[in-house]
C-alpha cells in the first residue's frame, strides 16, 4: 500500500478517536496483565464483569497468592478456560514476586516466560501499560490488515512485522487500538459495515460494498 494511503488511514482513524485505548478496564500494569491474560477467548464485556469483583479484591501478585487457586476461580469462572487461567495466573504472580519484586517487568523476553503470556499479550502490556509502539495482532487487527491491504500476512508475526514496517512513526503508538477497535466494531467478521467504514475509499477489498454517505 502506498505511504500516502497508509497515512491517509491513521489520519481518519485519529481524526475520529484522538486518544484510544483499551476496552479491558485496569488501573495498574498489574492488573492491565491480569485482564489481558483472562481474555484470551474471552469478550472484553465478561473480562470486565470479572475484574469488577476481583480487582477490589486482590490488585496486587502478593494478595492474588493469598487469594489462592479456589478463591480467584470464584471471580472468573464465567470466563472460557478458567481453571487454566487461574493456575497461569497464580504461576505468574510466584514469577513476579520471585524475580520482579512483585512488579510487571517492561522487557519483552520477562513477559514472555510468565506462563500464559505470549507474544500478543507481551505486546498489549508493552504498548498499554509503558507506552511502548508495538502492535499486538489478535483476530481483528489480523483481518483488517489483510482485508484492507494494509500488510498483508499469513501468520500474526507476519502482519504485526508488516504494519511495523509500514504504519508511521507518530501513529504506531496508537495503531493497535485503532486498528482493533475498527476491527470489532466496523470491519467485522461476517458483515462489516463498508457503509458506514471511515477508511472505505482506501480499502483494497475486493468485497466491499458501498461507500460513506455523506
Amino acid at each position: 500500500m502506498h505511504r500516502g494511503t497508509v497515512r491517509e488511514i491513521f489520519e481518519t482513524l485519529r481524526a475520529g478517536n484522538p486518544a484510544p485505548t483499551t476496552e479491558l478496564r485496569h488501573a495498574s500494569p498489574f492488573e492491565l496483565l491480569v485482564a489481558v491474560m483472562l481474555s484470551a477467548q474471552a469478550t472484553d464485556a465478561s473480562v470486565n464483569k470479572a475484574t469488577a469483583t476481583l480487582f477490589p479484591a486482590v490488585n496486587t501478585p502478593r494478595a492474588m497468592l493469598k487469594l489462592g487457586v479456589r478463591g480467584l476461580k470464584r471471580h472468573i469462572r464465567h470466563i472460557g478456560l478458567f481453571n487454566i487461567k487461574a493456575r497461569n495466573l497464580l504461576g505468574t504472580c510466584r514469577i513476579l514476586m520471585r524475580e520482579h519484586a512483585g512488579q510487571v517487568p517492561r522487557e519483552r523476553a520477562a513477559l514472555e516466560r510468565l506462563p500464559g503470556v505470549g507474544r500478543k499479550t507481551a505486546n498489549v502490556v508493552l504498548n498499554t501499560a509503558f507506552g511502548e509502539p508495538t502492535i499486538a495482532v489478535d483476530t481483528h487487527i489480523f483481518r483488517v490488515a489483510n482485508r484492507t491491504g494494509l500488510a498483508p500476512g499469513r501468520t500474526p508475526l507476519e502482519v504485526e512485522q508488516g504494519l511495523l514496517r509500514t504504519v508511521p512513526a507518530e501513529f504506531r503508538a496508537d495503531a493497535h487500538h485503532w486498528l482493533i477497535l475498527h476491527g470489532r466494531y466496523v470491519c467485522t467478521a461476517r458483515a462489516p459495515h463498508c457503509a458506514a467504514c471511515p477508511i472505505v475509499h482506501l480499502c483494497r477489498w475486493p468485497g466491499k460494498k458501498g461507500e460513506l454517505k455523506p
